[in-house]
């Protein structure tokens, strides 16, 4: 190895130790060698954390969700109709994909990064099927572009869910039914950021219009929202970006389309 190469390992190493030695210090300015110790393993066990072990943890945390949630039964006029309208989108953007319907008042629906999308009947009370449709196109955005993905990582990284998991050597079933449910609360009170938002919109424009629907139903759904229930809350109901944002990307998602 050469000189320099060393040099840049050794200043690499003291950048990635940087945060377990302020974070071990204690009040009176000592060192505390088992919280150095214990953020050390935390961090590699993170680091070790795989896509394959987030899908796990939110096809598990789903299940769980499933459980604790009033699912409407097959034959309900919920499920019925939300079968409906996704014939066909089992597979939709090349993912596996899986639908259920919420029997609840509120106005949201959620993804989840192993392909769980689930709808809330309070929403489907107040729009009808373009508009469903179109929000469908939005969480499917959130799967496809790995937004739910990286959202649930980033609390595994840093929730005690996940040290639990690194302390059984990585097995994500070993996580208990709590455990699962907060991980799942992550899908279900999710709040995107701004450009994840976006793209989201314009992932389901886009969708709409490749399956021949009205890619303005996306607009519609977001009017919808704001006569409804105005700016707020988490999942679709997202704040960030306002609605107001979210309308004008749209439309320009829209133009896009006949003029590439």
């Amino acid at each position: 190895m050469s000189t320099r190469i060393f040099m840049q390992s050794r200043r690499a190493l003291a950048v990635a130790l940087l945060p377990i030695a302020l974070a071990s210090c204690t009040a009176d300015g000592g060192f505390d060698t088992n919280a150095a110790v214990g953020l050390g393993v935390g961090a590699m066990q993170a680091a070790t954390l795989s896509e394959d072990q987030v899908v796990e943890a939110a096809s598990l945390s789903a299940a769980e969700y499933d459980k604790k949630s009033k699912v409407a039964p097959a034959n309900s006029k919920y499920s019925t109709r939300l079968a409906r309208l996704t014939s066909g989108l089992g597979n939709a953007a090349g993912l596996s994909l899986n639908y259920k319907v919420y029997l609840t008042k509120d106005l949201n629906a959620f993804a989840m990064a192993d392909g769980t999308v689930r709808v809330y009947s309070g929403l489907m009370d107040v729009m009808p099927d373009d508009q469903i449709l179109s929000v469908i196109g939005h969480e499917i955005g959130h799967v496809k572009l790995k937004h739910s993905y990286k959202q649930l990582r980033e609390a595994m990284m840093t929730d005690t869910a996940f040290k639990a998991v690194g302390s059984v050597g990585g097995n994500i079933g070993a996580l208990t039914q709590g455990q699962l449910g907060q991980l799942a609360q992550v899908a279900v009170g999710a709040h995107f950021s701004q450009k994840d938002e976006l793209a989201a919109d314009a992932f389901s424009v886009k969708t709409l219009n490749s399956m021949g629907k009205d890619p303005a139903s996306m607009r519609r759904a977001i009017e919808t929202l704001n006569a409804k229930a105005g700016d707020g809350g988490g999942g679709f109901l997202s704040s960030h970006p306002s609605n107001d944002a979210r309308l004008a990307n749209i439309d320009k998602a829209i133009t896009k389309l006949s003029h590439p």
